[in-house]
C-alpha cells in the first residue's frame, strides 16, 4: 500500500541493538522471554512443522563459536534425537557471524517437539509439530482460505475474527473512465479524469492488498493460482475438502467477469485511485473501514473518487489488449472452465467465451511499458510473453475436455497448444527469462508444467515451437540459480532476503521444485521444496513465519486496514490468519496515516537485533515494505502447502 509517508525515527531501533550488541539481552522477538538461556545464540525452525518422511533442518543462529556443541529434539522432557551441530554455514551479520545446521531426518513419529542446543551458549527453539504431511499442511491450507474470504470487498464479513459490513456498494453503478496521465514517480495523476458516460457493475472482487483497490493484473494471477489448486488438489483445496476454495475463487471470477464486456469486447482495469492529488483523496490518503466509502464526507468534493470509485478502461471496445493482462486473464478465465464444466455450465461457458476472445485481442507487439496498473510503479511487470503461454496452455487444456459449448472462435486445442509453444519459446529466448521464480511478475513457472501436461494430451504433436525436454530445462535452470543463492545464505534460501516479494518468492520456489519433480520422475528437489517453504515459515534469521497465523511468531502489526483496525496487535487474538506479507527487504520505509492504531511497541524495532547481509524487518503498521499483505503473495502458499500435503513429488 503505497501512500504519502514521513520518515519513521530510528533513534528507539538503535538503542535496542545497542543494548543486545552490548550484552545486556533482549526479550524474544514474540514479547515474551528469550528462548534460550542466553540472549547470543536462538535456534530457528519450520514454526508450521515438518512432515514425517521429508528431510527435517533447524538452524542455530549464534553470536560467537560453538565448536563442540550438540542438540537434543525433544517431546517434552524426553530426548528422542541427539547429534553434534553440523557445519558453520557461514556469515549473517556482524552481530551473528555463525549460523550452524540442526539436520534431524531420523524424528519421525508424530508428535510436537522443541530442540536444544548445549554448548557455550544454550538456545531452545519454538514447538513444532511432526506427523504426516496432511495433518501438517491443513491448519495453514484452511488459513490462506481464511484470508481470501476477509479480503472479499462488497460483502460483510459474517463470521469472521475480523468483521466488517458491507462496502463500496456504489461499485455497482460505478463510471468508466479514460486512463489519466500521471507522475511516474508520485503517482499523482494530472489534470482531470475524463468521464466515458458509461456505468458498469465492478461490485466484488477482492481488495488488493492492505489498501481497497482492485486490479485485474492482480486479481487475474490470484484466481488462476487458486483454480489451479483446486484442478489439481481437489482433496487439499476442492469441494468436499476441508479447505474448499470454490467459493472463494468463484467470487474473483464472477468480479472479472464484470470488467470485461464480452458483447463489445472491451476490458476495464482498475476499480479505484491509489494517489489522490492537491484536489482529489486517493486510497492511501486514508485510513478507515471498507464500508464508511460510500458516504465519506458526503458534502466534500475532495473525497468525491472515495465515494464514488472510478472504473478505468484498458482501451475503446475491440482494441488490443495488454498482453499481460490478455494473457492471465484468459488463462483464469479458461481454468474457470476447467473447474465448473461440470457444476455450473452457465459460469463455464461465459469464462471460456471471454476467454477465447480476450486472447484473440491480445497485443503481441507492445510498446513501452505494458499495462498493470495506474500509476504503473505499483506493479512494474517487464515480462508478458510467459502472460500469453499461460493462457494459450489453459484454453488448450479447457478445449480437451470436450462437451464444448457452440460458438467459439476456435475449438480445436491444436491452436492453442501451437500458440502456447510460440509464446514458450519467444519467452525462453527472451530477454528476461528465469529472471524471476514462480510469481506475479513470472509466471512461466506455472505454464511451463501445464504446456508440458497439454503436450502429453495432445500426444506429442511434431512441428511445436518448444519441447517439453526444453521447458524442463528452462525451469531447471531458475532452480538451479536459485541453488546457487542458498549455497551462497547461511539459510539456504533460494531468493535474496533483501528483495521486494520474499515470502511469494520462497513459496514459488517451493511449487516450482515440487513441479519439476513430478514431471521430470526424480526427486531433484525434493529437499529444496520444504526447505525453502521452512525458510519462510521460521527457519530465518528473525525466527518469524512470514505467514500470519502460521506458526507461533508471525507478523501481528499489519499495514493492513481492517486488521489494524479491528484485529489484535500482539498476535494473541483475532488476526488475518493466512495473509502472506511482503516479508524482509533492503530499505526501512515508515510514515503514519490518521486512523491507524500505532503498534503495542512502537517506537521499538524488536526484529532489528537479526537484520543483515542486506536485509531487514519491522513488524509495524506503518512499513509497508515488510508486513503488508496482498492477494499476489499469498497466492503460491495454499499451492506449496496443497502440493506437500498431498505427497507430490
Amino acid at each position: 500500500m503505497r501512500m504519502k509517508r514521513s520518515r519513521a525515527s530510528t533513534s528507539a531501533v538503535l538503542l535496542v541493538l545497542g543494548a543486545f550488541v552490548a550484552g545486556i539481552g533482549v526479550t524474544a522477538v514474540d514479547g515474551a522471554p528469550a528462548s534460550g538461556a542466553s540472549a547470543g545464540a536462538f535456534v530457528r525452525v519450520n514454526q508450521v512443522g515438518y512432515p514425517s518422511t521429508d528431510t527435517k533442518r533447524a538452524y542455530l543462529l549464534a553470536s560467537a563459536p560453538e565448536t563442540g556443541a550438540t542438540f537434543a529434539v525433544r517431546n517434552g522432557t524426553t530426548d528422542v534425537f541427539g547429534a553434534p551441530i553440523g557445519a558453520d554455514q557461514g556469515r549473517w551479520s556482524p552481530t551473528f557471524p555463525h549460523v550452524y545446521v540442526l539436520d534431524f531426518d531420523g524424528v519421525t513419529a508424530p508428535g510436537v517437539y522443541t530442540i536444544e542446543v548445549t554448548g557455550s551458549q544454550t538456545a531452545v527453539s519454538p514447538p513444532f509439530r511432526v506427523d504426516a504431511a496432511p495433518a501438517v499442511d491443513a491448519g495453514v491450507v484452511a488459513n490462506a482460505l481464511a484470508f481470501y474470504r476477509n479480503e472479499r470487498d462488497g460483502v460483510a464479513s459474517r463470521g469472521s475474527p475480523l468483521p466488517t459490513k458491507a462496502g463500496h456498494l456504489n461499485d455497482r453503478s460505478a463510471m468508466t473512465y479514460a486512463t489519466p496521465r500521471y507522475d511516474a514517480d508520485s503517482g499523482e495523476y494530472r489534470g482531470r479524469l475524463r468521464a466515458l458516460g458509461t456505468r458498469i457493475d465492478a461490485a466484488g472482487g477482492w481488495w488488493d492488498a492492505g489498501d481497497y483497490l482492485k486490479f485485474v493484473e492482480t486479481t487475474s494471477y490470484t484466481d488462476a493460482i487458486l483454480l489451479s489448486g483446486i484442478r489439481d488438489f481437489p482433496e487439499q483445496m476442492g469441494a468436499g475438502s476441508g479447505s474448499d476454495f470454490t467459493r472463494v475463487a468463484r467470487f474473483g471470477t464472477n468480479w472479472l467477469l464484470r470488467m470485461w464486456n464480452d458483447r463489445t469486447r472491451t476490458l476495464y482495469y482498475q476499480v479505484g485511485i491509489g494517489e489522490g492529488n492537491d484536489t482529489t483523496a486517493g486510497d492511501h490518503d486514508i485510513w478507515r473501514l471498507p464500508q464508511a466509502d460510500d458516504r465519506y464526507h458526503p458534502h466534500d468534493p475532495t473525497f468525491r473518487f472515495i465515494r464514488h470509485r472510478p472504473v478505468f478502461r484498458a482501451g475503446p471496445p475491440g482494441s488490443p489488449i495488454s498482453p499481460n493482462l490478455a494473457g492471465r486473464d484468459a488463462a483464469a478465465f479458461a481454468e474457470c472452465f476447467q473447474v465448473f464444466a461440470g457444476s455450473d455450465r452457465e459460469l463455464a461457458t461465459r469464462c471460456l467465451r471471454a476467454a477465447e476472445h480476450i486472447f484473440d485481442l491480445a497485443d503481441t507487439h507492445p510498446r513501452g511499458h505494458v499495462l498493470t496498473v495506474i500509476p504503473f510503479s505499483f506493479y512494474p511487470e517487464q515480462e508478458w510473453r510467459d502472460d500469453l503461454e499461460w493462457g494459450a496452455t489453459e484454453l488448450a487444456l479447457a478445449l480437451d475436455a470436450g462437451e464444448l459449448p457452440r460458438g467459439l472462435p476456435h475449438s480445436s486445442p491444436r491452436y492453442y497448444l501451437r500458440r502456447a509453444a510460440r509464446w514458450a519459446a519467444a519467452y525462453i529466448a527472451g530477454p528476461n527469462d528465469g529472471a524471476d521464480p514462480l510469481n506475479l511478475y513470472d509466471v512461466a513457472g506455472i505454464a511451463h508444467p501445464d504446456l508440458i501436461r497439454a503436450i502429453a494430451r495432445a500426444g506429442h504433436p511434431a512441428g511445436l515451437a518448444v519441447s517439453r525436454a526444453e521447458l524442463l530445462a528452462d525451469m531447471r535452470r531458475v532452480l538451479d540459480a536459485a541453488r546457487r543463492l542458498g549455497m551462497a545464505d547461511p539459510f539456504g534460501f533460494g531468493s535474496p532476503w533483501n528483495e521486494w516479494d520474499t515470502t511469494s518468492h520462497g513459496a514459488g520456489l517451493s511449487v516450482m521444485a515440487s513441479e519439476y519433480d513430478e514431471l521430470s520422475g526424480t526427486s531433484r528437489y525434493a529437499v529444496n521444496a520444504d526447505r525453502w517453504l521452512g525458510n519462510i515459515l521460521g527457519a530465518n534469521a528473525w525466527g518469524l513465519s512470514l505467514i500470519v497465523g502460521d506458526g507461533s511468531v508471525f507478523p501481528r502489526c499489519l499495514q493492513h486496514q481492517v486488521a489494524n483496525i479491528e484485529g489484535s496487535l500482539d498476535g494473541t487474538g483475532a488476526v488475518l490468519a493466512g495473509a502472506a506479507v511482503e516479508g524482509p527487504n533492503a530499505e526501512p520505509v515508515g510514515g503514519f496515516v490518521d486512523g491507524m492504531r500505532r503498534c503495542p511497541m512502537h517506537g521499538v524495532d524488536r526484529f532489528a537485533p537479526f537484520n543483515g547481509s542486506g536485509a531487514q524487518f519491522r513488524d509495524n503498521v506503518q512499513s509497508y515494505d515488510n508486513t503488508e499483505p496482498a492477494i499476489d503473495l499469498t497466492a503460491t502458499s495454499p499451492l506449496a502447502f496443497a502440493r506437500q500435503a498431498a505427497g507430490v513429488r
